[in-house]
């Protein structure tokens, strides 16, 4: 099941893949959760920089400002870049400590899963209620379903929330399926 349309989330990789081959970032949000989970894709995108990255990023697009969410957008068409940068942005953990705890997966640098989902958990708290926060919580349970977490690196209210839900469409998880994971998460 698709959340984008193919042609934009598409794209958005396109632009994602070209980036990595110039620019040093750590890859956050939907399509770091995607390369650990291959479930939904994502349209935005969503990276953390260092300051000498975001002075070539500034040489190459137009950079704006966005002081009230404390990061850079760049905007390509339909889709969105959000950059977050070292000493800038407040994204529920520090941008210097999503840098150095940084893995590769297939050839990009993401957050371990158990940081990606306590970032996920911020971004969805901010938009809850609204289509991106949905896609968050989705995001939220598609990471949950994945083997070998540290669960001790988890916040339970990550756990609560997935548990309040009844199924997840989304992952083809009906209530059944879904029962079964919620059972797993409430004994870690």
């Amino acid at each position: 099941m698709n959340y984008y349309r193919d042609q934009v989330t598409q794209k958005s990789w396109q632009i994602v893949t070209s980036l990595s081959s110039k620019y040093q970032f750590v890859l956050i949000g939907g399509w770091a959760v995607w390369l650990y989970t291959k479930q939904l894709k994502s349209k935005d995108i969503d990276i953390v920089v260092s300051l000498d990255q975001l002075g070539k990023l500034a040489e190459d697009f137009d950079l704006l400002k966005n002081e009230r969410l404390s990061k850079y957008e760049i905007r390509q068409e339909e889709i969105q870049i959000d950059v977050y940068a070292s000493f800038y942005s407040h994204l529920g953990v520090p941008v210097e400590k999503i840098v150095q705890s940084a893995i590769k997966v297939d050839g990009f640098l993401v957050p371990p899963p158990e940081m990606l989902l306590n970032l996920k958990l911020v971004a969805y708290q901010g938009r809850k209620g609204s289509d991106k926060g949905r896609k968050d919580l989705v995001d939220m349970v598609s990471l949950l379903c994945l083997q070998n977490l540290k669960w001790v690196d988890i916040s339970p209210e990550i756990i609560q929330i997935a548990s309040n839900q009844i199924e997840i469409p989304e992952l083809s998880l009906n209530s059944h399926t879904y029962s079964k994971y919620k059972k797993v998460w409430k004994t870690k």
